[in-house]
């Protein structure tokens, strides 16, 4: 069963960055780089949104409009790990981040999520 956990919330004054992680493990039929990474979000009374993802092959990346020249999305495929570098960030920044793998024969996974806040 794999198994997300992300880290690197917390409150950050708008301008700020913050670098979020997302450590994966629980890999038995395909590894880690064979798993196409995302990071969402969800702010309170909305649905949730994608923010960017990063395919398998060939680590190619997309972004959400809202988030484009602010946010980077990376993978370590030696530490099963992604990552999402967050820079000027805004208030409308401000939702419970998610992480999610997805491959097409073994399923898709979710993290438990963590808060971002970005407020003065």
């Amino acid at each position: 069963q794999v198994q997300l956990v992300e880290s690197g919330g917390g409150l950050v004054q708008p301008g700020g960055s913050l670098r979020l992680s997302c450590a994966a493990s629980g890999f038995t039929f395909y590894t880690f780089s064979r798993y196409t990474m995302s990071w969402y979000r969800q702010a309170p009374g909305k649905e949730r949104e994608l923010v960017a993802v990063i395919i398998s092959v060939g680590s190619s990346t997309n972004y959400a409009d809202s988030v484009k020249g602010r946010f980077t999305i990376s993978r370590d495929n030696a530490k099963n790990t992604v990552y999402l570098q967050m820079n000027s960030l805004k208030p409308d920044d401000t939702a419970v981040y998610y992480c999610g793998a997805a491959h097409q024969r073994a399923g898709t996974y979710w993290g438990q999520g963590t808060q971002v806040t970005v407020s003065s």
